[in-house]
């Protein structure tokens, strides 16, 4: 099968408006409550976190976390910017499938926080109580919002030969994510 492809040749541009695909991603996003989070600190030391999530219908995700968390001190250190992986895992090697975002993050406004509780209060199903004032100051805590420039999804993994096989990935068209 012939694979269309950008700048490393194993990503394929052409399925990203592939309506199945969209659905997929959809999907994965909608069945899975944790991602993780990948930031770096000013100095390079890269650092990733396990954080539940909320996504809004443009494709923001969010969470809460406290301002000295070491993801929280990063993302503040290097303007907001971060990578998360969103993943199901399967019982068999070559499976899984995945999500990857690049973007940036940034506390929620204050005047949104508001807005964003109901959204994490349903993804948890547990009926935890949040008020605004558990995520404003002088709380410890704050809510996080992920912006997604790129997303990616796990592609099919090509066999080169019996015993090469490598992962691709599909770059997703945002805006075709987002219209329905």
């Amino acid at each position: 099968m012939a694979i269309a492809t950008a700048d490393n040749g194993w990503v394929n541009t052409v399925e990203g408006q592939n309506p199945a695909v969209l659905e997929r991603a959809r999907q994965l996003l909608a069945g899975t409550i944790y991602c993780t989070l990948s930031t770096c600190s000013s100095a390079g030391q890269p650092w990733a976190s396990p954080v539940f999530f909320a996504y809004d219908s443009s494709w923001n995700l969010y969470w809460a976390s406290a301002i000295v968390a070491q993801h929280s001190q990063n993302l503040s250190a290097n303007q907001g910017r971060g990578a998360i992986a969103i993943y199901s895992t399967q019982p068999e090697e070559g499976k899984g499938q995945g999500l990857y975002l690049t973007g940036t993050a940034a506390e929620v406004p204050p005047a949104e926080v508001a807005q964003v509780i109901p959204l994490l209060t349903q993804r948890s199903g547990q009926g935890h109580r949040r008020t605004p004032a558990d995520y404003l100051a002088p709380s410890p805590r704050r809510l996080y919002r992920f912006q997604p420039q790129v997303i990616w999804m796990t592609g099919d993994r090509l066999a080169l030969s019996e015993s090469i096989l490598i992962d691709t990935k599909i770059q997703l068209d945002r805006a075709a994510l987002i219209a329905t």
